[in-house]
């Protein structure tokens, strides 16, 4: 099964450190070697961002960002392989082990937030 999880900071969260990010790195690689990462991305701190919403009646807006009254900001996504939910959120789990070591020059606070991914029936959607 597929899962995505989806990290959040809080808006007033420091950058990783580099030691942070080498922990980082490393964790990435064993996860990818392992089979149970699939992709990883991260959002740039500070970038502001773009909303599309489409309302009831059809209409669709572009909201240019900063989002004044966001308190927590994208920081990035995983797409995982895992045998089950309780999988995932173990390997979640793990990118929490990697980033908030350091305190010494602010803090570090975020989320990640992992769902199911619906897959198509073998040979449907082709």
């Amino acid at each position: 099964m597929r899962f995505i999880s989806i990290s959040t900071v809080n808006s007033t969260s420091r950058l990783p450190t580099e030691a942070e990010m080498v922990s980082m790195h490393k964790f990435i690689v064993e996860g990818k070697k392992a089979g149970w990462l699939l992709e990883i991305e991260g959002v740039t701190f500070g970038t502001a961002g773009v909303r599309v919403h489409k309302a009831a009646d059809g209409k669709i807006t572009v909201t240019d960002g900063p989002f004044a009254e966001a308190k927590e900001v994208l920081g990035g996504y995983a797409l995982l392989n895992s045998a089950s939910m309780k999988e995932a959120v173990a390997h979640t789990r793990s990118f929490l082990e990697h980033v908030g070591q350091e305190n010494r020059d602010g803090t570090w606070e975020g989320t990640w937030e992992t769902y199911q991914l619906f897959e198509m029936p073998a040979g449907e959607g082709k």
